[in-house]
Formats: C-alpha cells, structure tokens, sequence
C-alpha cells in the first residue's frame, strides 16, 4: 500500500457530524462501531449539539415492535375513549431530528428493512418524516454486524477502537445553519468532480452507486460549511476518507508501464489537459482514502472476509427455534392459554380495545375492560438451539491415522469457541465390523483430549453401519432440542455388510439403504471425500444422503472446521 500521511480519525469522526447536520436526508446516518464509553458517548454529544436546538434525538432498542417503531393502537387513550386511537410511533417521534439504534448488531433484518425503507421514502404511514439513524454497533466477533439493508442506507462507518477522547474543533449551530443555507448553492457543474469520484469508488472497489453518491452528498455539505460555493479537492478528500475508507474491498492497482498507453481523450470539450488533471485528482482522493486506512489494513479485511464465506453469523449455533418462554420476542399472536404458553397483557388489551363501547352496552358498569377468549395473544420468542456436530470417520485402511489425527485437530477447534457458539461435538470411529462412540457430545475441551489420546486404525469399512450409528445419535440428539449435524470422513468404499460379514457388493447395498434413511429422516450431512483420487461412488452415496459434498484428498483440521462451517445447518 502507498504510504500515506497518518491522518486525524477523531477530527474526521467530529467532521462527520457536522456533515450529518447540514445534509441529514442525503447522507442517512452513520454507523458507530464501539463499546459504551466516553469515546461514543461525546460524539453523540457533539452531533446532537449541532442539530437544531428542538431536533428530537429518540433511542430505540434492537428488538423494537412494529407498533411502537411506525405507530399503532394507543392502548391507554383508546380504552379512556373507547373507540380506537392511534399513537404516532417512534419514527414520527424522531422527524427533524435521529434515531439513536442501540446494540444494532442484533437488530432483526426485518426491522432494519422497515428503517432503510422509511429512509428510502422520507415517510411514515404517508406522513412526511426527516431523520437519521445512528446505528450504534457493539460487536464484538466479526460475524456480528447490524443487517446490510440499513447499513447500505448510511453515509458514515466510524470504527472508535483505539481511539482515546479529546478536544476537538466543533461546529456551532450558527456555522451550522450558514452552511445549511449555503447548500443550495452548490451544484457539480463540471464532470472532473463525478470522473474523480467514480475512478476511487473504482480503484478500492467500491460498486455501490450509494457510495458515491454519498460521497458527492458529503463533499458538497463540507464545501459549505467551509463557506465555499464549488466542491475542491479537499471537500473531496475529506468524503472519500469517511465515506469509502470503510467500504474499501480491494487494494488500488499500481499503475503499470504500458508499451502502447492509451490515446488521450479527444471528444468534444476535452482535452488531454484537462484529462490529465482529472487522472491527478483521481491519484489524491485515492492516496486520501489510503491514508485513512489502518496499517495492514486490506490484508487483514480480505484474510477475516475469505474465513467469513464459510461462516453462518451464529458460527457453530444451531438453527433458530420457536419458544414459549424464553429468547428474543418474536411478536404476539391470537390463540388459547396452554400449559407452558405465557399471556402476553398488553396485546390482549389492545386487540380487546377497540371493542369497549359495542360490549360495555350489554355488560355491568363496573366492568373496566371486557376481554374475551377471542382477544387473547400468547407470546412468542425465537432462540437458537445448541448444535451438536458428529464426525464419523474412517478408521480403516492405511491412511486411517492421518484421518484421525486431523479429525482430532477439527473437533479441538470447533471446541474452542463451544461456549460462545452452543456447540457441541461428538466423534465415532468406524474399522473391522464396528463403529464405535469414541466421544460422546461434549462441549469440554478436555474431555475430548483424553478421549482422542489414542485411537487404533486399520481393518475393513463397515460404513453402513458407521451411518446408522451416527444417525441414531443425531436423532436422538434432536429429540433433545439440539440441531444435528453429521460430518462423514470417507472415501465411501465400504466392504463390510451391517451383518458384519465382508463383502464389496453387499457392503455397498447397506451403505446406500443407510444413507436413504439419513434422507428420509431429514438430518444435516457433510461428505467430506478423503480419496486421493476422484471416484463416482462417494458423489452417488453423498447424493443419497442429500449430504453436501466436498472432495479434501489432503485432509486437514482446518479445512475440514471451513467445510463444517460452511454447511452448518443455521445458513439454511
């Protein structure tokens, strides 16, 4: 990477909010990444003491109910008036001002799409409403991220690790108002600036047509609040840092000696002058967003997004489940109380609401809300389950103690990080006529060591019966609310029968009936093909297991974690 200036990332962090309170509608809002503390606490301070003095700022939790986000029934004047009411909801709340996004990261994409979409239209319920978000982001692992709907919709991602806070030079709401008032003046009349703007989004890139967009949006509110009426290159650096900085997806190319450059541009109103200033600009912003990125900064982003194509958001979690009593709300819904089902109060009051005056006709006076069976909502939450992988490997032939070293290596790994992941893991190894539990699912890391010490290898492949072991074990794993997951180490030639009698054809007739009951028992499966050379035999049995299919002839724990994790049953 060009070596770059070292730039002031707390100065840009406070340019960026005053840039959002002179052009809030065309620049959406930023994404704060950092931890509570004072860092975040004073930019927030600084960006609410630069919007207008009677600006709302109103924050909302990540799990906020529709009702309460874009407005519903007013539940407590609807029951004094008995007729319906409506209550405005928070986005309305927010119009001329922000919508502060706490712990953004476990926001729902559901609700992320309901904010990119109010953004996108300026409106609530046909209502005319202005405001920004800030999505305060306070991840920790790098599959933790607010939903990329609303993330898309805002200018600004401002990373607050490593800084310390200090002075710095703010904007008044005088200088604010000035450049607020100076917007309108300031066009691009000239096609260098958009040239400029498209050669970084290009040379880092960046394909969202969003972000340059926002990049010409900020560059125009920093020229007027410097007081300037035309965007200079400054304007320009200063857009490229916040907007693309962050968004940067690949290193700029350095320029190549070429044996026939290029012919200067000769269409009308251009000249090789003029081409020639626009490339040298270009050449700044880019050497701008440089100096804004982290050292290693690419090789470290492009390393963590080749791990994270393998990798479901809730690495090694089990699938999302439906509860009664426990995990993220999920919203309420109409039925009967049940042993174990909870009443959710306030949602039978409001579906019994708009009713009160049609049945207060016919009840005692005394009766302050008439509820009946129909009103009833019971709550509702969603959680993931554990998960529970099983590695079944091949403990026959020559090559067994390799496969069972790096199985070893793969379920040591995959423990690792079982605590914050609710993972479990189990292996059997399978030679001569049995499969055997080797360990059984555990989340203790050494309890795995012992039981892995010493593994004997070497003998003929039972396979069928090494499937049926591991899916009795799956299923009853399931039983246990755990999400299954097989993972099957083999070449897929098996030569010993269910009966335990040798014999090729046999074998492979168990081993297809076997892998037509993992089918039809709807259970996960990962075929891993450990056959240093490519046979039709393992793809057809992995095709009748519905298994998804991966050839390592060169086995090694950390591929097999990737293939793991690449096909674990929550991405699906």
């Amino acid at each position: 990477m060009i070596e770059s200036p070292r730039y002031d990332a707390w100065a840009d962090a406070a340019a960026a909010a005053a840039l959002l309170a002179i052009d809030p509608q065309g620049l959406g809002g930023a994404v704060l990444h950092a931890q509570p503390g004072p860092m975040r606490d004073d930019w927030l301070a600084a960006l609410k003491a630069m919007l207008p003095e009677t600006a709302p700022v109103r924050r909302a939790p990540a799990h906020i109910d529709d009702d309460r986000l874009l407005g519903g029934l007013d539940l407590a004047a609807t029951l004094a008036a008995a007729r319906p009411v409506m209550a405005a909801g928070l986005l309305r709340e927010c119009d001329g001002g922000a919508l502060v996004l706490a712990m953004a990261e476990r926001c729902s994409a559901a609700t992320g799409g309901r904010l990119a979409a109010a953004l996108d239209a300026g409106a609530v319920d046909g209502q005319a409403t202005r405001f920004i978000v800030i999505a305060l982001d306070e991840s920790v692992e790098p599959d933790e991220r607010p939903p990329d709907v609303l993330v898309e919709r805002l200018a600004f991602k401002l990373d607050f690790a490593g800084l310390r806070p200090r002075a710095a030079s703010l904007a008044s709401r005088a200088e604010i108002s000035r450049a607020i008032a100076l917007l309108a003046q300031i066009g691009v009349t000239d096609d260098r600036t958009l040239e400029t703007i498209c050669a970084a989004c290009s040379a880092f890139g960046v394909g969202s047509a969003r972000a340059a967009l926002f990049t010409l949006r900020a560059a125009r509110a920093a020229a007027a609040l410097a007081g300037r009426v035309a965007i200079t290159e400054e304007d320009l650096a200063l857009a490229a840092r916040l907007v693309l900085a962050p968004r940067a997806l690949t290193a700029p190319a350095e320029p190549a000696q070429e044996e026939n450059p290029p012919q200067p541009d000769t269409s009308p109103g251009r000249d090789s002058e003029t081409q020639a200033e626009s490339d040298a600009a270009a050449d700044r912003m880019v050497d701008a967003v440089q100096s804004a990125l982290p050292d290693q900064f690419l090789a470290q982003f492009l390393a963590a997004r080749g791990e994270r194509r393998g990798q479901s958001r809730t690495s090694g979690a089990g699938a999302l489940a439906k509860s009664a009593r426990r995990g993220r709300p999920l919203g309420a819904r109409p039925g009967t109380l049940r042993s174990g089902e909870r009443l959710d109060l306030v949602a039978t009051l409001r579906a019994a609401a708009p009713w009160q005056a049609l049945r207060r006709g016919t009840a005692p006076k005394a009766a302050l809300v008439l509820v009946r069976r129909g009103d009833f909502r019971i709550r509702r939450f969603i959680q993931r389950r554990e998960s529970t992988t099983i590695f079944v490997v091949d403990a026959s032939g020559s090559t067994a103690l390799q496969r069972l070293a790096e199985a070893k290596g793969a379920v040591q790994n995959l423990l690792a990080d079982a605590y914050v992941s609710r993972a479990r893991v189990a292996l059997i190894a399978f030679r001569a006529a049995t499969a055997d539990l080797l360990l059984p699912p555990t989340r203790s890391v050494a309890r795995a060591k012992r039981s892995l010490a010493d593994l004997p290898g070497g003998g003929g492949t039972p396979l069928a019966t090494a499937i049926d072991t591991a899916s009795a074990l799956a299923q009853s794993e399931r039983a246990k609310g755990r999400t299954p997951l097989i993972v099957l180490l083999t070449d897929g030639r098996g030569n010993v029968g269910r009966d335990g009698e040798a014999g090729r054809i046999q074998a492979q007739q168990d081993a297809v009936a076997a892998a037509r009951a993992v089918r039809a028992a709807g259970l996960a499966v990962v075929f891993i093909d450990t056959s240093p050379r490519s046979r039709q035999g393992a793809p057809d049995l992995a095709a009748e297991m519905g298994a998804a299919y991966a050839a390592l002839p060169f086995v090694d724990a950390g591929a097999v974690v990737n293939v793991v994790r690449a096909h674990a049953p929550s991405r699906r």
